[in-house]
């Protein structure tokens, strides 16, 4: 039998909607999402320019404060499992006996901390990571025999890659991923060292939105947010099934954001997960709403390519292209230009992005001429 976090997940649809209409009601005052507007990234940056620093949202219960790229800032509790990120790591299997490798950054960003608080929360021990440094991550995991990684479906190859170049024996069973795709060919890989791999859908404004259980049929909705999917750009669902873009109610009365646009698609999956649990399910991540795509973990959005052309009068048309080498995220970076520095252009990329990528310097009038300026290549079937 399933051991299931909570009796939440095992609620029937009727007790879940009356439950979450009575928290909706209790937020805004409102019974029904329909006739409420969609609130966008950008009318939050508008908001916090006007009324910092939460856009006249209270924070009397929060303990910390991250930025995001916007900057957004956005607020955070350690205290119980704010951003409900412990039942993903429920259904992973990771609890009391395990050591999780926290590989999520610490630093201005929300995500170490939001895993740090889920793993307090099933009673696990934590190694801080967060990046970089793999070298010192590897004999720490070994040392201390970390059982769970958290953190980007990447790097957690890149860790047990260099384990074997190095010699050290690790003792990771599972991992806790999130924060870009993780593809099938990876996931084998991981399955193939005896690794159980499961994602999440997480962003830093609404914590946990989806996850995968063990029946990996799709990703099941967090039992704290209500999820639509609409037509991009617009508050009206789809027909069920049809791709279309991710709208999320967050039902936290710290931080309360309702029909909140992710600008990502998915898609409903009918029907209910075979592990037992009740909730709606979702087909995952299905790609962007516009062109902002997330490499290595970052998202990259238009108008930063945008400020890469402002920043170098010499350049005439920029595209980033993202592809996969060696089961890693690439970022290829062509410029149109007469006579440019391509040292110079890869510079001021990696301090827009914060994100290092090839720069290749192209004749002018040789990019395509079809408005794509992020072009994603990476296979997510």
């Amino acid at each position: 039998m399933t051991d299931y976090f909570d009796t939440l997940e095992t609620r029937s649809a009727d007790e879940r909607a009356a439950a979450q209409q009575a928290q909706l009601r209790a937020i805004t005052g409102q019974d029904e999402l329909a006739g409420l507007p969609v609130l966008r990234k950008s009318d939050l940056v508008a908001r916090q320019k006007a009324e910092p620093p939460l856009g006249g949202i209270s924070a009397a219960r929060v303990t910390h404060y991250f930025q995001s790229p916007g900057p957004i800032y956005e607020p955070g509790r350690m205290q119980g499992d704010w951003w409900r990120l412990g039942r993903f790591l429920h259904a992973v299997g990771v609890g009391a006996a395990d050591i999780v490798q926290n590989c999520f950054a610490y630093h201005l960003t929300p995500a170490g901390m939001m895993f740090e608080s889920a793993a307090q929360t099933v009673g696990a021990k934590v190694l801080p990571a967060g990046t970089g440094q793999t070298e010192l991550q590897v004999q720490a995991a070994a040392h201390l025999g970390c059982t769970a990684y958290a953190g980007t479906p990447d790097y957690l190859k890149i860790i047990l890659d260099k384990a074997d170049e190095t010699g050290h024996h690790l003792q990771f069973t599972r991992a806790a991923v999130g924060g870009g795709a993780l593809f099938p060919s990876l996931r084998a890989e991981y399955a193939d060292r005896g690794i159980a791999c499961l994602q999440c859908y997480a962003t830093a404004d609404l914590g946990n939105i989806a996850y995968e259980s063990a029946a990996m049929e799709g990703m099941i909705v967090d039992e704290g947010v209500i999820v639509e999917i609409v037509t991009p750009g617009t508050g009206t669902p789809v027909p069920a099934g049809e791709v279309g873009e991710v709208i999320v109610t967050n039902l936290n009365p710290d931080y309360p954001l309702v029909r909140f646009a992710t600008g990502d698609l998915s898609a409903i999956l009918p029907g209910t997960s075979p592990c037992g649990r009740t909730n709606m399910r979702i087909k995952g991540w299905m790609g962007r709403a516009d062109q902002t795509t997330k490499i290595k973990g970052m998202f990259v959005r238009p108008e930063q390519v945008a400020a890469l052309v402002d920043a170098h009068p010499e350049i005439a048309k920029a595209r980033i292209i993202a592809d996969r080498e060696a089961e890693s995220d690439t970022m290829l970076v062509r410029v149109e230009s007469a006579a440019a520095d391509a040292g110079k252009i890869a510079q001021t990329v990696q301090n827009a992005l914060k994100l290092r990528g090839k720069v290749e310097i192209c004749p002018l009038g040789t990019l395509p001429k079809d408005g794509i300026v992020i072009e994603d290549r990476r296979n997510y079937d």
